[in-house]
């Protein structure tokens, strides 16, 4: 017999009782269990639902966005992707008063299992959802935080919680919200950041990086940008945790904190080679060392300004090999494409050459 004493369980169906829109394509579901009993979750976690797509039953997987310290309604949030099938289902049939079966809650994405005094919590899109409700569990317990919480969208308007988080922010001091856009909204102003988020940013969002603990949930490709900004500025790595997608052996997508991947970084002691194919010189150095550094070794005058990857006065013309770049925007894809390096923030990787 179920009674309100105890937590619910995934024995149990989910009853929506409301479906609240977010931003264009995304939506807030939230759900009740019919016994009335509380839910008991890590913020962080995240739920499996059962549902009843024709031709049989579909198991999608998302990260629970409301907080436990508010244990009695649990609610999902969810972006359409276009060639999405469950949200696209949940969005044009679920109805409040409906019931769905639901596996979990279960995940170790947590700031629970990581105890710091300082995070920084970075996400891109959707990715936002764990991060609101640690944020807001932090929040609820009413105690002294300190939280850095960077949000990227492609626009203001696309900024998922914007007007929730910057409410709970305006009554902490300890929590301090950075959005980064891709573009304006037209015929509204946007005072904040605007570009790809990259080292520059990071060291003026939060200059303390290396002192706080690191939560990343987004697209592979930005959470690899992310791991690479922090790991080229000698950011501890055991420190950073992220949230991705594997497929585990039960039905449909796990959502889990994901090992952070062995990112095939420079290495000390692994040696390059350098050869600048107009003056006939070569040079050998460690991969740490920049092409701009070991250039400057072998008496190749490089022009230079930042050394930090925005200015774009070292670009310099890759003939063959490779190099990691990790750049703050002072080169553009298509000049990548072509073969243009910057020449402060590139490691090279075996033998390069240069056209200088």
């Amino acid at each position: 017999m179920l009674t309100k004493t105890h937590p619910w369980t995934d024995d149990e169906m989910l009853e929506c009782v409301s479906i609240l829109p977010e931003t264009p394509n995304v939506i807030t579901v939230c759900f009740q269990a019919p016994s009335g009993r509380p839910f008991d979750f890590k913020a962080g976690q995240f739920l499996t639902l059962e549902l009843p797509v024709p031709g049989g039953p579909l198991y999608r997987t998302w990260t629970i966005s409301s907080s436990p310290s508010r244990p009695l309604s649990l609610t999902l949030t969810m972006k359409a992707q276009p060639d999405s099938i469950g949200t696209r289902w949940v969005m044009d049939n679920l109805e409040p008063g409906m019931q769905l079966r639901a596996i979990g809650p279960a995940g170790r994405f947590t700031a629970q299992d990581h105890p710091a005094t300082k995070y920084l919590f970075i996400s891109a899109g959707s990715g936002i959802t764990p991060m609101m409700s640690m944020t807001t569990e932090i929040y609820d317990k009413g105690r002294s935080c300190d939280i850095v919480f960077v949000n990227c969208a492609r626009k203001p308007s696309e900024i998922i919680f914007r007007e929730r988080l910057e409410h709970i922010a305006s009554r902490s001091e300890g929590i301090e919200l950075r959005w980064v856009v891709q573009e304006k909204d037209k015929y509204r102003p946007w005072t904040g950041y605007q570009g790809q988020f990259n080292q520059l940013m990071l060291g003026l969002i939060a200059p303390d990086y290396l002192e706080r603990e690191v939560f990343c949930c987004g697209p592979d490709g930005f959470m690899t940008a992310v791991r690479e900004a922090l790991a080229g500025l000698g950011y501890d790595m055991d420190r950073y945790h992220q949230e991705s997608f594997q497929a585990p052996g039960t039905p449909g997508p796990e959502l889990v904190e994901a090992p952070v991947p062995e990112d095939d970084l420079p290495e000390e002691d692994v040696q390059a080679e350098i050869v600048f194919d107009i003056s006939g010189k070569t040079t050998h150095c460690p991969e740490t060392d920049t092409v701009l550094a070991a250039a400057r070794g072998a008496g190749i005058a490089i022009p230079s300004g930042c050394t930090f990857g925005v200015c774009g006065t070292c670009k310099t013309m890759k003939l063959s090999g490779e190099v990691h770049m990790v750049h703050n925007g002072g080169i553009t894809d298509d000049e990548i494409e072509e073969g243009y390096i910057l020449a402060c923030c590139s490691n090279p990787r075996g033998k390069v050459v240069l056209h200088l």
